[in-house]
């Protein structure tokens, strides 16, 4: 699964050089919080559409009446072995916020960190070649960007998108009875965890690479669909995680079915042997006393809604009458999208039933 190789010809595993892998090794929620909230406030231009007030994928700023632009930057530590691969899902999920947001991509810089002393030149080059190839694949260059020499391999992308400021798809306005749909299937962290364990199957290697390096291109044409009222992606804080930031910035709640949520065949098979992320642990930590179980729910499910997804699907909150439309548009893309849920009156909190 590897193509990288040290000066001995011996395979190079990119995961044995971070304590964490892809969006598992994002700052758990409840420290974040506590960082952003000691963050003196800075300038609020009337032009900044989008900043950091309700945890949204990315910052728009407006500049004139048909142009606003989508800013986002995302990297993190290997999350796969093979170096090509680690830089196609870094880009594909760097670019995922811009998409969110409802956002075309620009252009991108690169960011780069890596420990030179221990990392062959050759495999540093290979995972800056996969970030390029998610980058054409989106129709757009590679513009510059920063490198530093650094303990653990780091690897991302600044995204700069355009967005119509009348289109911009926030995380915070969804409606109740919104019909809660997810564009891919849970599951990434678990299967990420099984491989670094050498418990991960060929196939289910080749579905994680699949999912993390496909671009969640439906954004841009949600933007210009009626009835769309809130996208994010789902990252590192989970499906859990990412839908209560919907529910707190709408000022609702939410409720989903667990027979709903579209899953990985092989991460549920690892789930149930117990295998998780610790990050997985810190999510729920920090936001699992607002998850309400209408039934007990096993560990493996609760992991299961709380797994980091590393380049993850979209969460779109629509109207009933806009869901089929929704819908179709992630199923010709390619996508295994699924309606999961709805959004309710009453307070910021996720209730999951175990049916429908």
């Amino acid at each position: 699964m590897s193509d990288g190789t040290s000066a001995g010809d011996a395979p190079v595993r990119l995961t044995r050089f971070s304590h964490g892998g892809g969006c598992g090794c994002k700052i758990a929620p409840g420290v974040l919080q506590q960082i952003l909230a000691r963050t003196p406030a800075g300038l609020l231009p009337p032009q900044l559409m989008v900043g950091i007030e309700s945890s949204d994928d990315a910052a728009v700023y407006r500049l004139n009446d048909q142009q606003a632009i989508v800013a986002t930057t995302d990297f993190f530590t290997p999350i796969v072995d093979d170096p090509f691969d680690f830089g196609r899902i870094a880009a594909t999920n760097a670019l995922s916020d811009v998409y969110a947001m409802g956002g075309t991509p620009l252009f991108a810089l690169a960011l780069v960190g890596m420990p030179l002393d221990r990392l062959p030149l050759e495999v540093v080059g290979r995972i800056l070649e996969g970030g390029a190839s998610v980058c054409r694949a989106a129709g757009i260059p590679i513009a510059g960007g920063h490198s530093i020499d650094v303990p653990e391999p780091i690897y991302g992308l600044v995204g700069i998108g355009l967005v119509h400021p009348d289109r911009v798809k926030r995380n915070d306005r969804a409606r109740a009875g919104d019909v809660i749909i997810l564009g891919k299937p849970l599951g990434i962290g678990i299967l990420s965890a099984a491989l670094k364990k050498d418990l991960l199957s060929a196939a289910g290697y080749a579905e994680m690479v699949r999912w993390t390096t496909l671009l969640n291109r439906p954004g841009t044409t949600l933007a210009d669909m009626e009835g769309i009222h809130a996208v994010t992606d789902v990252t590192g804080f989970g499906l859990a995680g990412h839908l209560l930031e919907i529910c707190r910035g709408s000022g609702l709640g939410a409720r989903i079915g667990f027979s709903r949520l579209p899953l990985l065949a092989e991460a549920v098979e690892h789930a149930r042997a117990g295998i998780a992320t610790g990050a997985s642990a810190r999510n729920w930590s920090a936001y699992g006393a607002e998850v309400h179980p209408e039934a007990d729910i096993a560990d493996w499910q609760r992991n299961l809604l709380t797994d980091p997804q590393t380049s993850g699907g979209l969460l779109v909150s629509c109207s009933p009458g806009a869901a089929e439309a929704v819908l179709a548009l992630f199923h010709h893309e390619g996508f295994e999208a699924a309606a999961i849920g709805t959004m309710t009156h009453g307070p910021a909190q996720l209730a999951v039933g175990l049916d429908g």
